[in-house]
């Protein structure tokens, strides 16, 4: 049984870890790659931390507050990076990422 607390958390994490991993894939297909690099580091960091976070909620672990902290940390940086880019999915990600920094820093106050 899920914590419930930690239920939206969780949600918000998935989310940002798919907008990710589809922005991944499509910046790795766009004609200036060189020029997503720092886009493509970020997308894929942010997805593995969410999906780290997301797996510490479900196991209840009491570091929770910590990981979710950095976690939050790491979706806002690629959040901040993908908003710089024109491309629908990095605008996507970018939405996904701020709303699960914010979900995920309520989380560790």
């Amino acid at each position: 049984m899920m914590n419930a607390a930690y239920e939206e958390c969780i949600k918000a994490c998935l989310e940002c870890m798919e907008a990710c991993n589809h922005c991944f894939d499509a910046c790795l297909k766009e004609t200036d790659v060189q020029m997503m690099a720092e886009c493509i580091r970020l997308d894929r960091e942010c997805a593995d931390m969410c999906a780290f976070a997301a797996k510490a909620m479900q196991a209840d672990s009491p570091f929770v507050k910590k990981i979710c902290q950095l976690c939050a940390d790491i979706c806002e940086a690629c959040g901040n990076e993908c908003k710089k880019h024109d491309h629908d999915h990095c605008q996507k990600c970018a939405e996904a990422c701020l709303k699960c920094a914010e979900i995920c820093r309520s989380m560790a106050a």
